[in-house]
């Protein structure tokens, strides 16, 4: 992911969409759309961004899909006014189309089962102060903590968690500044997957993501698109190429936008 590289495929990507009638965009948020935030209701995207996406949306040559860890409901309050996305929340088990209509997939009652006993834990752990409930899964965060603590808090929840997911079948997870214990599946190779059966296999199609969660979109979608690795430092990734935010973000949005629009 050399520069000379990155700019090479990112030429040709743009070629594709400017030719192509149609398009499609997914976007992961935290990491990717919006910087990472110690309160995680205030993580609102980079400035300038939702402004170019509207703009891309009203083109009506790219559909654009947020793809996130996230619930939806979260994503809807922070993506404020965009109200036209679709977007897949909880790592694809909610789903809520462009029209506003909105289905959820369901749980499990092993997994179930398996969730409320990582929670008991979580609770005995004296760590349900830094615990999100989730349809589907548990994450803890440490951002903002004294790296001691955080450190803490890390090595805790990891040596508990792994033996939830060794018995269960559940997944865990490592993002940025925190673990997520869930379901296997869906992930978010599985909502990029969907995705494409959706789609003619001529219509361009880019992911943009951030960590290690993306990973499973990116292996979906190799040969078949763009993957876009959206990070300041590096890291070992699949992805086609690195862009570095905001600034190569928000230009990497900026031109997509001038070439559905020439």
């Amino acid at each position: 992911m050399q520069n000379r590289l990155t700019t090479s495929v990112l030429e040709a990507f743009l070629q594709q969409i400017k030719a192509a009638p149609s398009s499609v965009l997914l976007l992961d948020y935290d990491g990717t759309l919006a910087p990472f935030h110690v309160d995680r209701s205030r993580a609102y995207p980079y400035p300038g961004a939702v402004s170019i996406l509207e703009r891309i949306v009203r083109s009506g040559r790219t559909k654009v899909i947020i793809i996130s860890g996230r619930p939806i409901l979260e994503l809807r309050t922070l993506l404020a006014p965009m109200n036209n996305l679709e977007m897949w929340g909880t790592h694809g088990l909610e789903r809520q189309l462009s029209d506003g209509s909105y289905s959820r997939g369901q749980v499990s009652d092993e997994n179930a089962t398996s969730l409320a006993e990582a929670e008991e834990w979580i609770t005995a752990a004296g760590l349900a102060s830094r615990a999100e409930i989730k349809l589907g899964g548990i994450a803890v965060h440490w951002r903002g903590l004294p790296p001691a603590e955080a450190r803490s808090v890390q090595v805790l929840t990891r040596d508990g968690w792994t033996e939830f997911a060794k018995r269960s079948g559940l997944k865990l997870l490592h993002f940025e500044a925190g673990l997520e214990l869930r379901v296997s599946h869906p992930d978010k190779g599985d909502a990029v997957r969907s995705i494409l059966a959706d789609l003619e296999p001529s219509v361009p199609i880019a992911y943009l993501g951030d960590d290690l969660t993306d990973e499973d979109a990116f292996h979906v979608l190799s040969g078949h698109g763009l993957t876009v690795l959206v990070k300041a430092d590096y890291r070992e990734s699949i992805a086609d190429v690195r862009i570095r935010p905001p600034h190569e973000l928000i230009d990497l949005l900026e031109r997509w936008l001038i070439n559905i629009s020439g």
